[in-house]
């Protein structure tokens, strides 16, 4: 590891002229250097650049605050800081765009995150979309006591100087997908997280140095024994210089990343111009203000640096045209530990050990009012401008601002070992006692020597590790050890556990007054509900819709949550709604709305309602480039079902009808069947007469299909459920079809033109055929037949069932025969081909003919005898021989004239029964039917008497 080579030597060249309250400290260092590397080369380089880095930061007229991201001690020296100080300028490191949501955490429960949110970009990829940011605001932390301060405290102004919401997008690599981001939380999504003073060491070799030395697991307990113990009782100038030296420290010793570099260089030279810039607008006085930054930028070596620096070439870009938009969403603690990477139950001991140092120290920590402290600060601030500060108070101020010279407190702090506190040993019983309490309720089974266990184990490992004090994390291993053994026998772990202990996952929420208009519409429509809804638990809803009719709007916009919120949020118990049915006289609902705020407060970034918001993305979904006719029809769907608006349905059918006209595949032709006959089969049932849009679909599917379909039989890409769905279209809607002026012939003729090579999609040209009358059963039969004989054909058999049971889409009234071809197959297919065959029998019929199953299940059902004695003597209708000339003779009379007259009604039945349809010269009085009439007239006398008692003879 080498020093970083981007220190200016101004810098250095500033401090060494300054003899400094660190010369002493400076000269300690270089010997040591000297004494342990055997020269003054990069490491005396590294010990000195520290000390430089504390001396410039401490000299800033400006004062620098230095903290750490959910410290406590951070927070604790704030707090003290700020009463003694009492600035009337805080400069704090946030968005300088989330400054108005600020004033909205008097209504919030915290945690709770910033957050800034663009769903349309401009200036940024495509791919990107949507944009989200969230900072995080917890109570141990110290930003949201500078933010509470400066709310509360009249004539107070607060200023936020990190760079834009925009600008950190700007700032990212313009890579394909979407940006990269630490691990999602479940509060916080896919959002790009802020934090102010992340301090971690750089190079992994150094944390793991730090770690085992430390005898530590992890950096979270590291940082907690060696630097947040020893803060919590420091005074300000000791906590002000180790935070430096320690930012100074993972400044220099970090990986070589020059784009990660250039943006944090980038966010210090933003916030100083920001500073400067407001300075010079306002003629504030420096030493009233305060400057609150991460530890790792207030060891900045930029150029910028300082409220004095000279003016240089850095300019402030442009924001892009993306419209953002902001708000406020629930988080948690192990959201913010996810996030940013942090050890799970880190922010909760760090809140418990926030608690207990303000109660330890008095400290009173500064806090938001509720919403009548807003009017109260506004009259504050009236009395404040009414009345200025006299001369004799503002010199009073300007004494309590002023800051004292730099004294070195870093020799002492470093040349001893860190003051800890003695055992509390109350503390610690209390702890043990609990922890076996909660294990008992959670299935283990723990005792009171588990609890005596871990008293005397925490106090072993305490010692091992160098504590006088056990730490949470020595009572947690300790909790570990004694009672989960080997097995955990509920849904929690005693890790777990010891975090509920010690604080919890606490888990904010925003407030009413802050909710964007589109969430306090929900919440005031659902009120009749009688439910508390911000409740983080299921609530249960009963509504009686025909006992109390006011309810109904409710009803509908839950169905409207239903589609627009994750599942879990609002989930129907009792109750459907889908086309061609009734509404329920009655629903249950489980509601987890609280729960689920954010999804519902980013509701309110694309719209003030909720029927603006699903208009819009049922608009956005059939606009979007993948859409497609399938797609479209959905959306209409879902239009009918949750919106009341016509004219939206039909332009959502319109749009339905350019996608299919400009489909040039039909991958989506058994979803886009099966959504138009529902679609068809509510109009005719609700309406007059079919919208305009549903007819102009009709006819530009069948042209479309009768275009594609000699296509789709001979391209391998296509599937056989695929050109099964484009026949079942054509076929079912083909009367309507014609009725709208379309033409059979083009149906005809894209059925002749289709000569597939594959088993399966030439059955179901054989289908098709059979439909459209250009082959008989009897041919198809004879086809089949033909194939169960040929030893060649029989591997391939199977494929052709796959295309004649596809073929029950197209023909329904195909069903019998196919019934007779499978039951041939099962009977004549040999076992090494019959077996392999069954499996995909069964997926197909499972995964792409499931609403064809209960057809051909009825159809057996008609076709197999029922009970098994039944079964002995069956035979099977296509085995059965044709039924025996009558010897009895036909009399002559009107129906065998009628017959005789009229052949051609009789040839088309002859044909059907596989008879000859040969007709002899008419008959005399004396002659007689031909043979096949007489045969038939025969074996069906009950027709020709039916057909002779209508006739007038």
């Amino acid at each position: 590891m080498t020093p970083s080579p981007d220190t200016p030597a101004a810098t250095t060249g500033a401090v060494s002229a300054v003899g400094g309250a660190f010369a002493s400290l400076r000269e300690q260092l270089t010997g040591a250097a000297e004494a342990f590397a055997g020269s003054r080369g990069g490491l005396d380089g590294i010990l000195t650049g520290l000390v430089d880095d504390v001396d410039r930061a401490l000299r800033e007229p400006l004062e620098v605050f230095p903290v750490c991201h959910h410290s406590p001690a951070s927070a604790l020296a704030m707090v003290q800081r700020l009463r003694a100080k009492q600035p009337s300028v805080i400069y704090l490191e946030l968005c300088e765009d989330l400054e108005p949501l600020l004033i909205e955490l008097r209504n919030c429960k915290l945690p709770v995150a910033l957050q800034a949110f663009a769903s349309e970009l401009d200036g940024h990829p495509e791919g990107w979309a949507p944009l989200s940011v969230v900072a995080p605001i917890t109570a141990a932390s110290a930003e949201y006591q500078a933010i509470a301060y400066a709310l509360e405290t009249p004539g107070v102004e607060l200023v936020l100087v990190d760079r834009s919401t925009d600008h950190v997008f700007q700032w990212l690599p313009k890579k394909p997908g979407k940006p990269e981001n630490d691990e999602e939380a479940e509060l916080h999504g896919d959002a790009v997280g802020l934090e102010i003073g992340d301090l971690r060491p750089g190079f992994a070799e150094l944390e793991e140095h730090l770690l085992h030395h430390g005898k530590v697991r992890h950096w979270s307990e590291w940082w907690d024994q060696y630097v947040e113990q020893p803060l919590v009782g420091a005074d300000y100038d000791t906590y002000r210089q180790v935070m430096v030296l320690i930012g100074s420290l993972f400044r220099r010793l970090r990986p070589s990343d020059a784009a990660k570099h250039d943006r944090d260089e980038d966010r210090e030279r933003y916030m100083w111009t920001r500073m400067r810039e407001h300075l010079a607008r306002t003629g504030t006085d420096r030493s009233r203000a305060l400057y609150v930054c991460g530890a790792f930028h207030a060891a900045s070596h930029v150029a910028e640096f300082g409220a004095d620096a000279a003016p240089t070439d850095f300019t402030i870009s442009e924001r892009t045209g993306t419209k953002w938009l902001y708000g406020m969403i629930p988080s948690s603690h192990s959201a913010i530990e996810a996030q940013f990477g942090l050890t799970p139950g880190s922010v909760s001991i760090a809140a418990a050990t926030w608690q207990k140092a303000v109660s330890k120290t008095g400290a009173k920590p500064f806090a938001l009012g509720g919403k009548g402290a807003r009017s109260e600060r506004a009259l504050a601030d009236k009395k404040l401008a009414a009345s200025p500060p006299t001369p004799a108070q503002t010199e009073i101020a300007l004494r309590k601002a002023a800051l004292p010279k730099p004294v070195d407190k870093l020799s002492g702090f470093l040349s001893r070992p860190p003051r800890l506190d003695d055992r509390d040993e109350a503390e610690l019983l209390g702890w043990c006692v609990d922890i076996v309490r909660l294990a008992r309720r959670n299935g283990y089974l723990s005792s009171t020597a588990d609890a005596i266990a871990i008293f005397e184990t925490s106090i072993l490992l305490a010692g091992m590790r160098g504590r006088a004090r056990p730490t949470p994390y020595d009572f947690q291993d300790a909790a570990i050890t004694c009672i989960e053994k080997d097995s955990v026998p509920g849904r929690r772990d005693v890790r777990r556990l010891c975090e509920i202990l010690l604080g919890g996952d606490r888990i904010g929420s925003v407030g009413y007054y802050s909710l964007p208009p589109l969430a306090r519409d929900v919440y005031d429509r659902l009120e009749p509900l009688g439910l508390n809804l911000e409740a983080r638990t299921v609530q249960r809803a009963l509504l009686d819709l025909a006992g109390r009719p006011d309810l109904v709007p409710a009803s509908r916009l839950l169905w409207r949550l239903r589609y627009l919120l994750p599942s879990e949020a609002v989930r129907p118990i009792m109750g459907e709604r889908r086309l061609g049915e009734k509404a329920s006289i009655q629903e249950s609902w489980d509601l987890a709305i609280g729960k689920y705020q954010r999804s519902l407060i980013e509701l309110g970034y694309e719209g003030v309602a909720v029927e603006q918001v699903l208009e819009q993305r049922l608009r956005q979904g059939v606009r979007a480039p993948e859409a497609t006719a399938a797609t479209a029809l959905a959306a209409v769907e879902d239009a009918i079902l949750y919106l009341d608006s016509p004219t939206f349905v039909n332009e959502l059918g319109a749009r339905a009808v350019e996608l299919l006209g400009a489909e040039r595949t039909v991958d989506d032709a058994p979803a886009v069947l099966r959504r138009i006959r529902r679609l068809l089969a509510h109009y005719r049932a609700t309406e007059p007469e079919l919208p305009e849009w549903c007819e102009q679909f009709v006819v530009a599917g069948y042209a479309h299909y009768c275009t594609l379909l000699p296509t789709a039989f001979v391209d391998e890409q296509t599937g056989v459920r695929q050109v099964a769905a484009m026949l079942g279209f054509l076929f079912s809607l083909e009367s309507l079809a014609l009725t709208l002026g379309c033409d059979r012939a083009q149906l005809e003729l894209a059925v002749a033109q289709s000569h597939p090579e594959t088993p399966a999609k030439l059955a179901l040209v054989w289908a098709a055929n059979v439909q459209l009358g250009t082959l008989s059963r009897a041919e198809l039969r004879e086809r089949c037949d033909e194939l169960l004989d040929n030893p060649l054909v029989l591997p391939a058999f199977p494929q052709y069932l796959s295309g004649f049971v596809q073929a029950l889409e197209p023909v329904p009234n195909l069903a019998p025969f196919v019934v007779e071809v499978l039951s041939k197959a099962f009977g004549r297919l040999p076992d090494p081909v019959l077996l392999p065959w069954l499996p995909s029998l069964i997926t197909t019929l499972r995964d792409q003919a499931g609403e064809l199953v209960p057809a051909l299940v009825r159809e057996a059902g008609r076709t197999f005898p029922g009970t098994l004695p039944a079964l002995d003597a069956f035979v099977p209708p296509w085995e059965a021989p044709p039924p025996a000339a009558s010897s009895r003779p036909v009399a002559n009379g009107p129906v065998t004239d009628l017959l005789l007259a009229h052949p051609a009604g009789t040839d088309a039945l002859v044909g059907v029964l596989g008879l000859d349809p040969s007709w002899p010269r008419p008959h005399t009085s004396a002659g007689g039917p031909s043979p096949a009439v007489a045969a038939l007239l025969a074996g069906y006398p009950e027709s020709a008497a039916a057909l002779a008692a209508l006739l007038p003879v």
